[in-house]
């Protein structure tokens, strides 16, 4: 005979194992370089159409413009007065001042040192780039860059269908490629070691391989921890839509149907090294009671969200940074 629950189901917590962390069943021999490789190898064949995320949508305000360079391409980019995002190359095709220290006019990016208007029609030697606004994340289609057939938009993965849901997007940089950002996340095996503050009984119940690449996802079973020895049980799959783009899905527990997006996207290189961008987004839903609660004093709730993203990438990019190091120097075991 089964024991009873001894949690309520109005209440979403549960009380985690006390496995000491040293004692916890090893992932090393599970965690196989062949399986995660192949992982990574079919997502990098992926088609991105040369769409990057370069920034959440809220960054980009209609008050002044915002720059940023990826994959080595200078932009600038703002919204016109209907809200609408455009991006251009960042340096004024007059002198080659920085756009981005100007400002924002009736829709128009204006150059601080010589007061040219720039729009969306252009000028030129100065032409704006394709854009896409998913409503959580910025997109730019960058041609030269990218260097593949073009798409007309993004490769955008499949989202909450819930009017109610609760958005946080935060962004790092680290010393390294893409494909070290998406090779870490490639491996959730890490997860109940690496992060014990955030992820306990951590097991990959589901792989894909190169025979059988359909659905080409990684499914877990894991318990994202709130305090102490609370936390909460789900079942979440990982997949990628595209080469920079590593999704989780939600796909049973609490909080089903949310996501977290994460977008690897390059800077550029300085001083021999490259650096890439991470900008996660995480996108929640829940039909609990509470959650459209903590949805209107999303305000409130967004830094803490964002804290957590950061706290977990602050250690997943050092060792993306050694991942990188190792392969630059040819000492890298995969």
């Amino acid at each position: 005979m089964s024991m009873p629950d001894p949690h309520p189901r109005w209440f979403p917590l549960r009380t985690l194992p006390t496995t000491p962390w040293s004692r916890q069943s090893p992932t090393w021999s599970a965690a196989s370089p062949a399986v995660i490789g192949s992982a990574l190898k079919r997502a990098l064949a992926r088609p991105s159409g040369n769409w990057f995320v370069f920034a959440s949508s809220a960054e980009i305000r209609p008050d002044r413009p915002f720059g940023r360079v990826i994959a080595g391409t200078e932009i600038v980019a703002w919204r016109d007065e209907d809200g609408h995002l455009h991006a251009a190359p960042g340096a004024c095709p007059h002198l080659g001042a920085p756009l981005c220290r100007g400002a924002v006019r009736e829709g128009k990016v204006i150059c601080r040192w010589h007061g040219l208007a720039l729009g969306a029609h252009g000028f030129p030697g100065w032409q704006p780039f394709p854009t896409h606004d998913d409503g959580t994340l910025a997109w730019v289609r960058l041609d030269q860059a990218g260097g593949e057939e073009p798409l007309p938009q993004p490769v955008l993965p499949e989202r909450p269908r819930s009017s109610t849901t609760l958005t946080a997007v935060a962004t790092l940089a680290g010393r390294c490629e893409p494909e070290d950002v998406v090779a870490n996340r490639l491996d959730p095996w890490h997860g109940s070691w690496f992060h014990p503050y955030s992820f306990v009984g951590l097991r990959v119940i589901e792989t894909a391989s190169d025979a059988e690449p359909e659905p080409d996802r990684m499914v877990v079973e894991v318990a994202f921890k709130v305090a102490g020895w609370w936390g909460v049980p789900v079942r979440a799959a990982f997949s990628c839509p595209e080469p920079r783009t590593v999704v989780m899905h939600i796909i049973e527990g609490e909080g089903s149907g949310s996501i977290v997006e994460t977008h690897a996207t390059p800077l550029g290189v300085r001083d021999g090294v490259p650096s890439t961008a991470v900008i996660e987004a995480t996108i929640a839903t829940s039909p609990r009671t509470g959650f459209s609660v903590a949805s209107r004093v999303a305000p409130v709730v967004r830094p803490f969200m964002r804290a957590a993203a950061r706290r977990l990438w602050r250690d997943d990019l050092a060792y993306a940074e050694r991942r990188y190091a190792l392969r630059a120097s040819g000492h890298w075991p995969g």
